[in-house]
């Protein structure tokens, strides 16, 4: 079989997953000839980490110079794993170049992003993958299965909480994320995530969204108004500044190498102060979603909980199913009174803590009608995500054939996600439902039909 091949647009920490990928399990079907960074540390770090693994080192190349490499080096897929209000210009910079796409989530940021790739995908014919991992998640597949095979009647409503906690949470405050002109707020690059679950769970597009919510815990002003008391400079050894909401990035070894040091070419800075000034994005929201075909959904984000992990609700004329997912039970604290380095449980769940009360668990209820309630066998998902990655990356470097449950997302299920969250910020400005059919996005409204 010949090897596909791939050039990579960013290289932070979420390339990881795809490097590691295309060097490894995956080397006989995927080669990476090129990639790109504006921060030159970081390909080094990747460099090294390539060679260790005896694997050929890509070729680097402008971050201007996408079409050009792509054409002279006959690159057959492009990887974005770019900030995510640059998606849109690399996507479709790729597009016209004559390969195909693929994206980390959201798919953009903006409904000029949307129409831009909306556009470039009907004029070239190209395709768009976008990596919607928590698909491949056995839990919430056996929910998928579930929902499709009618037990619980024609969808009515659905309910959906996710909480993030005050080391994951607090992530998003940390870095480039908070600046809403960057990432979109948490509505896109976060939700993103839980908005296309719902889309594929109930199989229908998002009519109209209600949003409230705001900055209500992290940021200077709210730090303040609960006496925090005045936040002195990132960057000493013995600033207060390394507390239960900080992130040492010496603690880590990824983190380390790939931003710490690394500051001095861009000074970009990975572990910002969640208290201090210039956060423009929320921290607690609240979604009502209504369907096309009639359904509704609850939503809320909590980005600041002790525990983490999500509660699904799906209730049907038929009856009603229940997704309850823990993905960290609480945030343990070090000796030094700092959580640990691993912000992310679900990425790293052999490291997540729980207890007696919380443990870290799974559990899908399915309560028909006039019946008992009853447990279903969640199958077995190791490693990254609840076990979507390694299901991910397979189906996207192998293919894995007919799959009923349509796991496989397209840039139409990237826009039905991200207009959900376009809706939403929408609304929070103007304090009224919004149709999505009031957004601007060009051809790519097709896709909410």
């Amino acid at each position: 079989m010949a090897q596909t091949r791939y050039a990579l647009v960013g290289t932070g920490s979420r390339a990881q997953m795809y490097i590691d990928a295309i060097t490894g399990a995956h080397a006989d079907v995927a080669e990476l000839v090129a990639w790109t960074d504006p921060n030159p540390g970081r390909l080094d770090w990747h460099e090294a980490r390539v060679r260790a693994r005896g694997a050929t080192v890509p070729e680097r190349f402008a971050g201007d110079a996408l079409a050009e490499t792509v054409r002279r080096l006959g690159v057959d897929r492009v990887i974005v794993t770019s900030p995510d209000s640059t998606h849109a210009g690399h996507v479709v910079t790729a597009l016209e170049a004559d390969a195909d796409a693929v994206v980390e989530k959201p798919l953009t940021t903006s409904e000029e992003g949307v129409r831009r790739i909306g556009d470039a995908a009907a004029r070239t014919g190209r395709s768009v993958t976008v990596t919607f991992n928590y698909r491949y998640s056995p839990r919430n597949s056996a929910l998928k299965e579930v929902v499709q095979s009618g037990r619980i009647g024609e969808v009515t409503s659905v309910h959906f909480e996710w909480l993030l906690d005050t080391s994951h949470g607090a992530d998003y405050f940390r870095r480039w994320h908070r600046e809403k002109d960057r990432s979109g707020g948490l509505l896109i690059h976060k939700a993103s995530h839980h908005f296309d679950l719902v889309n594929w769970w109930i199989d229908d597009a998002p009519a109209r969204v209600f949003a409230s919510g705001g900055l209500r815990f992290y940021g200077a002003d709210n730090a303040r108004r609960r006496g925090l008391g005045p936040r002195p400079t990132r960057g000493s050894e013995d600033s207060p500044l390394r507390d239960a909401f900080s992130l040492d990035l010496r603690d880590d070894a990824e983190l380390r190498g790939l931003y710490l040091e690394q500051e001095a070419h861009d000074g970009y800075l990975r572990d910002r102060d969640v208290f201090d000034d210039g956060i423009t994005i929320e921290d607690n929201l609240s979604l009502v979603v209504d369907y096309a075909r009639g359904a509704s959904m609850s939503y809320s984000l909590n980005a600041h909980s002790p525990w983490e992990g999500y509660v699904v609700g799906v209730n049907g004329t038929r009856g009603r199913a229940e997704l309850t997912v823990v993905e960290r039970g609480e945030v343990r604290l070090a000796p030094s009174g700092r959580p640990t380095a691993i912000v992310d449980p679900s990425a790293h769940p052999n490291t997540a803590a729980g207890d007696e009360v919380r443990p870290v668990s799974e559990q899908l209820v399915v309560q028909q009608h006039f019946e008992p309630a009853r447990r279903l066998v969640i199958p077995d998902g190791s490693g990254a995500h609840g076990g979507g990655d390694a299901q991910l990356l397979a189906e996207l470097f192998r293919g894995v054939g007919d799959d009923p449950l349509g796991r496989a997302a397209t840039w139409h299920d990237g826009v039905r996600s991200v207009a959900v969250g376009l809706a939403g910020n929408r609304s929070l400005v103007t304090g009224r439902a919004v149709r999505v059919g009031e957004l601007d996005l060009g051809a790519a409204s097709a896709a909410l039909a």
